[in-house]
């Protein structure tokens, strides 16, 4: 392709035409976030360049000083923005600049509430970062060469945000990019130094590398300003290796917001130095609201990783499970080798023992906030409880710790919200209780209606109500607690221990014995539907109930395997009745087969209902029930 025909005009994605359309309608209300976005990208360039020129020093030609220039033209109105980092190729600013290719725009648009405070703190979540030039911008130009490349493939980018982007070659550019918004007439307030300074203090104090921009003229007349050079405007110290008496809070908030381009405020960090058989300093935030793709377990996550302060992986997510992917900080140890490969890292003793003691600080700061401060903590159980809750299952050795910060619906407070302890739970146990008991179904309201209830509200024993879809799986590796057993309500045989009294069982006993005919026919009547008919000590004001035996799979865990395409083991339940039940009682002294085979299949129907699953033939169900109803209708 010939210089002559370099330059294109190219579409925006869809979305990201919506995107701009949004931006430049002035939708945010706090503009002066595109500096600090624009500098974040900045420094990230700069941190890839630097680790490749451990291996390529070349890369570097003959500027090795990496820095961000901030300069400004009042009299024109722009901005200038220049990193002399890793750079772009014309592929990657096509891919960069005119698409968003993981940032879920989509679900950014559909998140917009129409509140200005509240929709600017979205850019973050998305990662939509460089489109916030374009709310103090109507005209954005980019220049750019990879660095190592010829001087002759450099592109400049030039977009007003109208659905349209230009691109063609720029023989003159710099390595590195060079951004130059042309500020919009209400935004000229930003082509000020004192402006622009006060902002980098502000939001990126303590990015690693200067930010240097023009001297100000002191205000004398015989000063030339052309004379007066430039300054570093920011700290451009790493953070983390300052002593933590030395950061304010204000510090760790902006550092944070620079590192995860997140709006709002972390909800706790902890940073520490370990010194000894290991040798690393770790910045750990917990974020205070969840990012759009936090379900998604394969998108990129993990820690910024850097040897000896210098950058070698960005989502380095060797150092903390994946239950906690939704961590955001900084490990810098002096024990890995700078030559370090993925591989090689995967499987490195000292990951390993950093990865563990990383993972116990973020439990250990998380069970602080709960007591410290529960209504906080509350606000992130609502945002990250069902991904903590993959724990248990993953990392068994902190099971305990893990189980500790595990808050759920239950029936003494009667409420769906999540906000129960198993150490409120313990608190409130009845005289002779052994056991914490709990429920599991598709949805709060079902639970709490659930049959299997009913014994229990009887003895005025608590129990857990479990409705999210990773419930079940959860409580298959989460068997004790403290010494306390957790016992589903709906699993096998029913123990309440020293609660229930020694009558108790003798009736239990008693009725069995006396009603065995019953449970017999009903037996017959159901056929294969069943694996076993009994009476029931759960009941006291419904008929019946399914039970799910010990080591069968439950309904909840029986549908996500099947949603998921995969093969389910054939199981049936046991079928409990309650013999002092008035329904039950008239099905005993039914004498027609037939009717007593319908009764049974519809008290069978009824229970499946109960527990909150899908009748297998509802058109049979609905058949026996109008026989019925006609029946006694006559």
């Amino acid at each position: 392709m010939t210089v002559d025909t370099q330059k294109e005009t190219l579409g925006f994605q869809t979305e990201v035409k919506q995107l701009l359309n949004l931006m430049i309608h002035s939708l945010y209300s706090n503009k002066e976030i595109f500096l600090r976005e624009l500098i974040s990208n900045a420094s990230d360039a700069e941190d890839k360049l630097r680790f490749q020129s451990l291996s390529h020093p070349q890369m570097l030609e003959d500027d090795s000083e990496l820095a961000i220039r901030l300069s400004y033209d009042t009299e024109a109105g722009t901005v200038t923005l220049h990193d002399n980092g890793i750079g772009m190729t014309r592929q990657e600013v096509i891919d960069n600049l005119g698409t968003i290719a993981r940032s879920g725009t989509s679900e950014f648009l559909s998140q917009l509430s129409g509140d200005q405070k509240k929709d600017a703190k979205l850019i973050g979540q998305f990662g939509v970062g460089f489109y916030s030039s374009f709310i103090v911008a109507d005209r954005v130009t980019v220049e750019t060469r990879k660095a190592g490349a010829p001087a002759a493939e450099g592109v400049r980018w030039e977009s007003a945000g109208d659905g349209e982007f230009t691109i063609e070659t720029a023989e003159d550019a710099p390595r590195g990019t060079r951004i130059t918004l042309f500020l919009k007439d209400d935004a000229k307030e930003f082509a000020d130094g004192s402006r622009l300074r006060h902002l980098v203090k502000k939001y990126s104090d303590h990015i690693s590398f200067p930010v240097i921009m023009p001297k100000e003229p002191s205000g004398d007349e015989n000063e030339n300003p052309e004379e007066l050079g430039e300054e570093t405007v920011n700290e451009a110290t790493a953070l983390w290796t300052l002593a933590k008496t030395e950061i304010k809070d204000e510090e760790y908030k902006n550092f944070y917001k620079h590192l995860s381009h997140d709006f709002e405020d972390p909800l706790t960090w902890s940073h520490n130095r370990v010194e000894g058989s290991l040798d690393y300093t770790s910045l750990l935030y917990v974020p205070a609201r969840a990012p759009f793709d936090l379900y998604n377990r394969e998108a990129p996550r993990g820690l910024k990783l850097y040897v000896q302060r210098v950058f070698i992986m960005d989502d380095a997510e060797q150092f903390l499970p994946l239950y906690l992917r939704f961590v955001k900080g900084v490990v810098d140890s002096n024990d890995l080798s700078l030559n370090v490969s993925r591989e090689i890292l995967q499987s490195d003793k000292t990951v390993d023992a950093i990865k563990s003691a990383l993972t116990k600080r973020v439990l250990d700061m998380l069970k602080k906030q709960a007591a410290n401060d529960p209504e906080a903590y509350q606000g992130f159980w609502n945002e990250f409880g069902p991904v903590l809750k993959e724990g248990p299952a993953e990392d068994f050795g902190n099971r305990e710790r893990i189980a500790k910060l595990l808050r759920f619906a239950s029936t003494h407070t009667g409420e769906a919200t999540q906000n129960v302890s198993l150490d409120d739970y313990l608190g409130r146990m009845k005289e002779g209780q052994d056991k914490i008991y709990f429920i599991t179904a598709d949805n709060h309201a079902a639970a709490k209606s659930s049959p299997h209830l009913e014994i229990f509200r009887k003895k005025g024993i608590e129990v857990l109500i479990l409705s999210d879809r990773i419930d079940e799986w959860m409580m298959g590796y989460l068997s004790d607690y403290d010494g306390k057993r957790l016992q589903d309500v709906a699993r096998g045989a029913l123990d309440l221990g020293d609660v229930e009294t020694e009558e108790d069982k003798k009736e239990q006993e008693a009725a069995t014995e006396s009603h065995k005919d019953l449970l017999e026919r009903i037996k017959n009547a159901l056929e294969d539907r069943v694996k076993e008919v009994k009476v029931t000590k759960r009941l006291t004001d419904s008929p019946a109930c399914l039970v799910v035996g010990d080591y069968d799979m439950g309904a909840q865990m029986r549908k996500i395997m099947e949603a998921a395409g995969q093969p389910v083991p054939d199981s049936k339940p046991i079928f409990e009745v309650n013999v002092d039940h008035p329904l039950v009682q008239r099905l005993e002294k039914e004498t027609s087969e037939s009717r007593f085979t319908d009764l049974s299949a519809i008290l069978f129907d009824q229970a499946s209902l109960a527990s909150g699953e899908q009748l297998t033939d509802p058109g049979n169900y609905v058949s026996r029930l109008n026989r019925l109803l006609l029946e006694l209708a006559e």
